[in-house]
């Protein structure tokens, strides 16, 4: 796998460039000193992966991997010396197509390097991503007797007029469930800003973003959409208005008691917590409510939004338009999962007429 890195500082060049040689599995395809030469030479010879720095002069690491996923996409890590210090700069790389974040690895004055590990083990999922990527890609979507709804179809997928509305006295209120990954956070926070705040919904998140990042998430996440933003905990049932982001390197799940949970099981799942697994345990433990799953590479969510719309949810897609990567939804979309197929800023809308569509 050849491996692009992209810092203005020689020292933190260096302890990178050491990490990556240290596998024979990886190799250096260029060194670019900031966003704006990141940019040049990506066009000119994309890699398997980008090591982008987040702080640079003239083009910063967020511009440097909007552009990139524009015009020359691949897979972007952002590496940082200080996620807390950068943390508005991580989740705005995020969101425009940045994979996940990384402590950059540190030069000892004896020449050896610390934190090298953990960025060879998200170099390897990456790898592992792009195979299952491929696989995937080879192999025939199954057939479905389901038809979406595209945005703009002259069908309409419910009626919207004269829809009961939600009763307040609902025991629990009406769940609506979110997964996402790459651009995820720009778009989660996009879709929550689009939705009224009297709306009698708690809403679930899994995003795909690395554990120890996972806080300054939720942080961010409540200070762009002015929410009360929570790291879902076992045992918590989930309340109106509560937005509960899954926390763990497990699987978020519910159980037929109401309460979130969280299981090991199953292992196999390159994504841990997995959107899948959140949505097809809602399928089984939850009133039928609203399913969204948004931008990101691969195809996680696809099979449980599907499993969702068997059990009579509202299944809702991001559109290929609007998304830095369609491979999520654009597998639910494959599959015949999704009841409607979107724009982002048309999934808030739909949410909220859906949900006036359900049984009190």
């Amino acid at each position: 796998m050849r491996v692009a890195i992209v810092n203005d500082l020689a020292v933190a060049c260096e302890a990178l460039r050491r990490v990556v040689v240290s596998d024979p599995a990886l190799s250096i395809a260029w060194i670019a000193r900031d966003g704006d030469e990141a940019i040049t030479k990506a066009a000119g010879d994309r890699p398997d992966v980008i090591l982008m720095d987040l702080i640079m002069p003239r083009v910063n690491g967020v511009e440097a991997t909007r552009a990139i996923m524009h015009a020359s996409p691949c897979p972007i890590l952002v590496v940082t010396a200080t996620v807390t210090g950068n943390a508005s700069l991580v989740y705005e790389a995020l969101g425009v197509g940045a994979l996940d974040a990384v402590n950059t690895p540190t030069l000892g004055s004896g020449g050896s390097v610390t934190g090298g590990a953990e960025l060879l083990r998200r170099l390897h999922l990456v790898a592992r991503m792009a195979q299952l990527r491929g696989q995937a890609s080879a192999t025939p979507a199954p057939a479905s007797s389901f038809r979406p709804t595209i945005a703009g179809s002259a069908t309409p997928t419910f009626d919207t007029k004269k829809l009961p509305e939600i009763s307040p006295q609902s025991a629990r209120p009406t769940l609506v469930a979110i997964g996402a990954s790459t651009g995820g956070p720009r778009a989660v926070a996009d879709v929550l800003l689009s939705l009224p705040r009297d709306l009698r919904a708690a809403y679930l998140v899994v995003q795909h973003v690395s554990v120890e990042f996972v806080a300054g998430y939720a942080q961010w996440l409540a200070a762009e959409t002015g929410r009360r933003v929570a790291l879902a905990r076992t045992g918590d049932v989930p309340h109106a208005g509560d937005v509960l982001v899954a926390g763990e390197d497990r699987h978020l799940t519910l159980n037929r008691l109401g309460t979130l949970e969280y299981r090991e099981e199953p292992k196999e799942h390159i994504h841990k917590p997995s959107v899948d697994e959140l949505f097809i345990s809602l399928a089984s433990s939850a009133r039928p409510s609203v399913a969204v799953l948004l931008t990101g590479m691969g195809r996680d969510g696809a099979e449980g939004l599907l499993a969702l719309r068997r059990a009579g949810w509202h299944t809702i897609a991001q559109d290929e338009s609007s998304s830095v990567v369609w491979g999520m939804p654009g597998a639910a979309h494959r599959l015949g999962a999704a009841v409607e197929v979107l724009p982002i800023r048309a999934i808030g809308p739909a949410i909220v007429a859906a949900m006036r569509g359900l049984p009190p």
